[in-house]
């Protein structure tokens, strides 16, 4: 009677344990799901997502104003008009982008307190399971002859094993509720570094369109000043300032990850590339500046004397380019312990190589198209020449052989399917700004 009384008992504390878990999970269900909550939270995103979508479609006014009048014969009104409208563009991209971040800030104060909430629920779910499992260990240690014994009628002991039965397949479903919310942990925290990520870049494209706004301004008021608003004098102040071809032609064009080089070879080496692949050798100037320019802004990792937490193997993405990396640089006789790589931002992955920014896994997929293209095998991410051609490459493939494509294959390198949102959207105008003074120093050139 003692052991159907203890058989009883272990049943009875297993159903309680498992049915205690269940609850837990519907209470929590119940918390994430609350629908005060839920509304507050769809609201907020709402807005932001509202502003956002309002500033862009004034920026994409303006942006038109600006292509109608670089269409227009060269004056004093029309390079004004050129400014006020960039100026006025770059101000509501700048806005845009501290949106961005505010919306980024929020969605990544929602995901750490729900990562927060599973965490605690796996905690609790793992502690009664293990409970339930206990308990059932319990039960199992009592032989089948004591159960029979235990039972005054053999009926009892057929109800009692279907019972061990219905206890198991909880058990069983507890297991497969801790790992789906695992894997929705996982889900959340993988959003989390992107969303910090997004965040990281945003802030580094406010910084060049701040610089940019301030270089606008500037320009604006050095032409009002020298001309005092007279034709005549303008035509003088713009004659002057096109440079001599020798001066052009010597200016360095910064890279990231690579000695600088001399405008002109820069000018050659897209020439190649636009020759091969239909890219215009303005817009991959303008390209491989701005992300040698957002490279500098997030610093390098990997150089010499960085301590072991910046170095290459802890700022790759292990599963995606170590592997590579390791391959690329042996294949090229480098020791991969001194090559600049980008670093890591807002807990993401660093380990882009060379102007184009190329992070290993990606290069290694455009390696044999490099080779047959420039002849180079293997090529080099860190050679200016094989970065120009790897990025002709890569942006062919996103559509910007065309001037028309242009615009959305540059937001695509930078932001791949997000390429249409503020980031995406003011790194092209970014792209696109550059590549239009890059063309006009190519035509002054070429006209000589």
């Amino acid at each position: 009677m003692r052991q159907q009384k203890k058989k009883n008992n272990i049943t009875r504390q297993c159903i309680a344990s498992i049915l205690g878990g269940v609850l837990l999970l519907g209470s929590f269900a119940t918390f994430a799901s609350a629908q005060a909550l839920a509304d507050a939270v769809g609201t907020r995103r709402a807005q932001l997502e509202a502003e956002l979508q309002q500033l862009e479609d004034e920026i994409a006014g303006f942006q038109a104003v600006v292509t109608k009048k670089q269409g227009e014969a060269a004056s004093l009104e029309r390079d004004i008009d050129i400014l006020d409208a960039q100026i006025k563009k770059t101000k509501l991209q700048i806005q845009s982008l501290q949106t961005l971040i505010n919306k980024l800030t929020f969605e990544i104060s929602n995901k750490e307190a729900s990562i927060e909430d599973i965490g605690g629920t796996i905690s609790k779910q793992k502690k009664s399971l293990a409970a339930s499992l206990r308990q059932l260990r319990e039960y199992d240690d009592l032989s089948i002859v004591e159960v029979m014994l235990s039972n005054d009628q053999l009926s009892d002991f057929f109800t009692d094993i279907d019972s061990i039965d219905v206890v198991q397949e909880a058990v069983q479903n507890q297991f497969l509720d801790l790992r789906s919310f695992r894997e929705e942990e996982q889900d959340l925290k993988e959003q989390f570094i992107a969303e910090r990520k997004e965040q990281a870049d945003a802030r580094a494209l406010v910084l060049l369109e701040k610089a940019g706004l301030e270089e606008k301004e500037n320009e604006r008021q050095t032409i009002l000043r020298e001309t005092r608003g007279v034709e005549s004098l303008y035509k003088q102040y713009a004659a002057n300032k096109q440079q001599s071809a020798a001066t052009i032609r010597s200016q360095l064009f910064l890279l990231q990850g690579s000695p600088a080089i001399s405008f002109e070879e820069a000018v050659r080496h897209a020439e190649l590339a636009s020759k091969k692949t239909g890219i215009r050798v303005a817009f991959l100037l303008g390209l491989i500046e701005q992300e040698s320019r957002i490279g500098a802004n997030i610093g390098q990792c990997n150089l010499p004397e960085d301590p072991p937490k910046y170095k290459w193997d802890q700022i790759m993405k292990p599963s995606r380019d170590i592997g590579p990396y390791k391959e690329i640089t042996s294949s090229l006789g480098l020791d991969p312990s001194l090559m600049p790589l980008s670093c890591p931002q807002a807990g993401g992955w660093g380990g882009a190589m060379g102007p184009a920014q190329f992070i290993p896994s990606t290069w290694k997929l455009y390696i044999d198209r490099l080779a047959k293209t420039t002849g180079h095998n293997p090529p080099n991410p860190w050679e200016p020449s094989d970065a120009f051609m790897a990025s002709a490459l890569f942006l062919t493939d996103l559509g910007a052989d065309t001037v028309a494509g242009e615009r959305e294959a540059a937001g695509r390198y930078y932001a791949g399917y997000r390429w249409a949102g503020a980031a995406g959207s003011a790194y092209s105008n970014q792209v696109l700004e550059r590549a239009y003074k890059y063309q006009q120093q190519i035509d002054f050139l070429n006209s000589l």
